[in-house]
């Protein structure tokens, strides 16, 4: 049986061509740039001009990102149309040793695509997945927005449907983190009107476009003002991220929420101790939430 002959392990940076070191058999998750393509990290190019197969979600997207770096490879189609039939052959060649890198479109893997799924399926089949990380439109977004960055929640795509979209927003209403959301230009006047009327007009948020492109924006106001400029702007062109403030301390806190937190601190104080504290924290009226926690421990000792 015949040696399967090796690729040219080379990559180009400027006016010097590097050769790239032969990796160990395994998925590398590679990410790629989000728009300018000098946004790449010399290991990310090693490790595509070094591994055997390079899987990708839009095989002419990445061959511009090759061919940009001299990388002499044929990109294979992995993508949420053919995963069926791609994965079991990347999984099979995986299987028999091979190296695959696999890269989105732009950005970080697994991250709102497909690859979350051969990523799984190769953990299952005890094969070493690998992150090479770089590029993140969230966390450029984040970053740019000037809103708090020491907690957040990546909460992706919202349903299309308003009424869904309503549920989803309202559940994430009273997390105490910046929230990021991934957004269709043609859809964002929406969303954003639906996001004043769920989270609050005046909750300060950032609408982020073609970051790190030539036309970069990012606009920055209330909820409300960016729901009325988008609305009589028109949709914007682009990639857009839009980001939203956390709750301010003040917030009216959720029942099942308030709950949560009389049994926390009940956990660690006295009844009446816990429901002056809770008071304290929330601006409830103490009399009222001792009563509520009283009745809480009695469901709680009662199962």
């Amino acid at each position: 049986m015949s040696e399967r002959p090796q690729p040219e392990r080379t990559f180009v940076i400027g006016q010097a061509a590097l050769t790239a070191r032969a990796p160990e058999p395994a998925l590398y998750l590679v990410a790629t740039p989000i728009g300018n393509l000098a946004d790449i990290t010399i290991r990310a190019l090693e490790t595509l001009a070094a591994v055997d197969i390079v899987a990708c979600e839009d095989t002419r997207i990445t061959r511009r990102l090759l061919e940009r770096y001299a990388i002499r490879r044929k990109p294979v189609a992995y993508h949420e149309h053919n995963a069926a039939e791609a994965g079991p052959k990347l999984l099979a060649a995986l299987g028999e040793g091979r190296s695959v890198a696999l890269v989105s479109d732009a950005g970080t893997p697994l991250v709102s695509d497909p690859g979350f799924r051969l990523a799984r399926q190769a953990l299952g089949e005890g094969i070493k997945v690998v992150p090479v990380p770089g590029a993140s439109a969230p966390l450029a977004a984040l970053v740019a927005s000037g809103l708090p960055s020491d907690s957040f929640l990546f909460a992706g795509f919202l349903p299309a449907k308003a009424g869904q979209r309503r549920t989803r927003l309202a559940a994430l209403a009273t997390v105490a983190a910046t929230l990021i959301f991934f957004e269709s230009p043609r859809r964002l006047a929406d969303t954003l009107a639906a996001m004043a009327e769920t989270l609050g007009a005046a909750r300060q948020a950032a609408v982020c476009r073609e970051l790190t492109k030539a036309y970069e924006e990012v606009r920055r106001g209330t909820l409300a003002e960016l729901g009325r400029h988008y609305a009589e702007a028109g949709a914007p062109k682009g990639e857009v991220v839009v980001c939203v403030a956390p709750p301010a301390d003040d917030a009216p806190r959720a029942p099942e929420d308030v709950d949560a937190l009389l049994l926390e601190l009940a956990a660690e104080m006295p009844a009446a101790k816990a429901a002056g504290e809770a008071a304290r924290m929330t601006g409830g009226a103490k009399a009222e939430l001792y009563r509520r926690l009283i009745a809480l421990k009695a469901e709680t000792d009662g199962r």
